[in-house]
């Protein structure tokens, strides 16, 4: 724990100035922990690496599942008369017609589920009560065309269109997931299924073999794989995600060990294009609500390397690994926050399990203490992980010695990520800071460059609103069109009239920080487009001992509109007196100062319709804004939050 306290610079030690952007690294750690014949030496042939036992072995389900036995059975038995849904057409087309995602999404993960309620059921049971029902899931899933969904098919398929094209298969996320599901599926339970009819295991391992294995072989078009990296290009969760979903499939079903060496050791290609593109530092550029699906399943992928080669091809002695699964402890702010630049959720925390588990194959006793003090806060759960089979059965076979950790997290008294350019600060008044300047293209990325969160004993005082509900528009030209996504509506400045814009060449410059003085700076000029005429914005962050000060020093080349500077906030807003803004928010309360003589401030109601943000906001936000008298081409703007007692 002695490391809480130090800056995570791996690559700048001692350094405060970060190395900026598109840092790729060809540290192809996988393939150079084992090449393909090392690879093939390693492999425990015929699923002798699968710890879990037989189903038919009753004893052992017993011993394995013990108290989860009768909540696995009961909720089989809630699905003994379920309906499976019929996923239609005009369900895929709809994601054209108007964006909308779920309603093609909803009823095909309602089925997935089930399928998971009722293996796990019968898996606990073991009396065949459950056989049937699994069988009309697994019967039905076969007879899709797809098992990818309908916003994901638009760019992977040929065709360009959301309705699946049965020329065409496609790996997703979604036919990742229920691909490796239904694998652990035709592992326990194939013979079980041909003393029905031998036609259904048959069918399903024959569509696993086209949809999943033989896919994943023929073809390098998927983005995801990142086969064909070249400078600027993104590999973001979805690349160890999808890697690790067919590494299972593989794993559980080929029998021929040279296919599988090659596909094994193709996946440890693919998965290095992830580290590669991953910082030194380890930080998430995608925010701690994708870490699950980003590092975490880049662990999951790890561990599962690890356990079907006998633990001979290994990489988690590297520091990067480590830093990438410390970064969840770290964007912990309390009481269920986090730290949410891009996409990422204000709310979360993350999988204690899966973090204990992570951290346990790294050596980090932070990430340990964390996850259990995170499953003191979240109590008892269900150890289900969504259709994610292989973390259902990793809870379960750590559940007793995860309850045995200590809960002695504390948040570290600073956090810098140089290369990724995230900073956190806090302080022995209950101020957490967090600053960011990085790039606005960065993954699930929000023109956010140089913006930042305060919290106040755990609680949001100036937020980051997050992201709305999914839909064809989020991922599309018409992304900056959403509000959530332009810098207007963080706790930036607009200046001269315009906010930053999109793309890799926006981004924050001369970014630094001062362990000693507590102060976070940057040059966010730079990530505003030309017609800003702005030659010099430094953003200077500092936290002293009872109060946040944030300065704008800044040169124009010319002006022709006043500048705004914007704070996003929640709870209640007091304007009333000129020169300061009162915040309060639940038991806490803040007072910003501002020069009256310079600005003037309003407010802006933002009503949240999107539950996606409303169930983390309530109903509104509001964006304070001050709005300077004058137009003046160099200044600087002087802003202190300090704590109302």
């Amino acid at each position: 724990m002695k490391n809480l306290n130090i800056i995570i610079a791996i690559t700048c030690l001692w350094s405060f100035f970060a190395v900026k952007a598109f840092a790729y690294q060809e540290r192809d750690l996988l393939q150079h922990a084992a090449d393909l014949s090392e690879v093939k030496a390693a492999l425990i042939a015929d699923q002798q690496w699968v710890p879990y036992p037989a189903y038919t072995d009753r004893a052992g389900w017993d011993n394995f599942l013990g108290d989860h036995k009768d909540f696995f059975i009961k909720e089989g038995e809630k699905l003994l008369t379920y309906e499976w849904k019929v996923v239609k057409a005009t369900d895929y087309i709809e994601f054209e017609r108007s964006g909308d995602r779920n309603i093609m999404q909803d009823p095909f993960g309602s089925n997935n589920k089930a399928i998971v309620s009722l293996l796990m059921a019968e898996l606990a049971e073991g009396k065949g009560r459950f056989v049937d029902q699994l069988i009309n899931g697994v019967f039905h899933s076969c007879e899709m065309t797809s098992w990818a969904l309908s916003a994901h098919l638009i760019s992977a398929q040929h065709t360009k269109r959301a309705l699946p094209d049965y020329k065409d298969q496609v790996i997703d996320l979604t036919s990742g997931d229920l691909s490796s599901l239904l694998a652990w599926t035709y592992y326990f339970m194939h013979e079980t299924f041909d003393r029905v009819n031998p036609v259904i295991a048959e069918r399903l391992r024959h569509e696993l073999q086209v949809r999943t294995l033989d896919t994943y072989m023929n073809e390098n078009r998927f983005w995801w794989m990142a086969f064909d990296y070249q400078p600027g290009m993104m590999v973001n969760n979805w690349n160890p995600w999808c890697n690790f979903n067919v590494l299972q499939c593989f794993f559980l079903l080929e029998k021929d060990k040279d296919v599988l060496a090659e596909a094994v050791y193709r996946s440890m290609v693919s998965v290095d294009k992830f580290i590669n593109y991953t910082h030194s530092d380890g930080a998430c550029e995608e925010g701690p609500s994708y870490w699950g699906h980003a590092a975490g399943k880049m662990y999951d992928y790890l561990q599962m390397l690890y356990n079907g080669t006998g633990g001979q091809v290994s990489i988690f002695n590297e520091p990067i690994i480590k830093n990438m699964g410390e970064y969840i402890a770290r964007s912990y702010v309390g009481n269920g926050w986090v730290v949410n630049f891009a996409d990422a959720s204000a709310k979360g925390g993350g999988n204690s399990p899966l973090i204990y588990r992570y951290g346990k194959a790294v050596n980090s006793d932070l990430m340990m203490s964390y996850a259990a003090y995170l499953n003191q806060l979240q109590g008892k759960e269900s150890p289900i992980e969504g259709i994610d089979i292989f973390r259902t059965f990793q809870n379960i076979q750590c559940n007793n010695e995860f309850h045995q950790v200590k809960a002695n997290y504390k948040s570290p008294v600073y956090t810098w990520y140089p290369e990724t350019e995230f900073c956190y600060m806090t302080n022995k008044e209950g101020f957490f800071l967090a600053t960011k300047g990085g790039y606005n293209n960065e993954s699930h990325n929000h023109n956010d460059a140089g913006t930042f969160s305060l919290y106040l004993n755990t609680t949001p005082i100036l937020i980051d609103a997050g992201v709305g509900t999914y839909t064809r528009q989020t991922f599309s030209t018409e992304r900056y069109t959403i509000w959530t996504m332009q810098s207007n509506y963080h706790n930036l400045p607009m200046i001269n009239g315009v906010p930053q814009s999109f793309g890799s060449q926006y981004k924050a410059t001369d970014v630094s920080f001062n362990p000693k003085q507590m102060t976070f700076s940057a040059n966010i000029a730079t990530a505003y487009p030309e017609e800003a005429q702005v030659k010099k914005w430094i953003r200077n962050y500092a936290l002293g001992k009872t109060s946040v000060k944030i300065t704008d020093s800044f040169t124009l080349e010319r002006t022709f509109a006043p500048n705004q500077v914007n704070f996003l906030t929640w709870g209640e807003v007091d304007l009333s007196e000129p020169g300061q803004i009162i915040i309060k928010v639940e038991n806490e309360k803040v007072r910003l100062d501002y020069d009256k003589n310079i600005f003037k401030s309003t407010i802006e109601t933002i009503i949240l319709d999107d539950p996606r943000l409303s169930n983390v906001w309530g109903k509104e936000i509001y964006r304070v804004s001050l709005n300077a008298n004058n137009e003046v081409k160099t200044g600087s703007y002087t802003y202190t939050i300090t704590k109302i007692k």
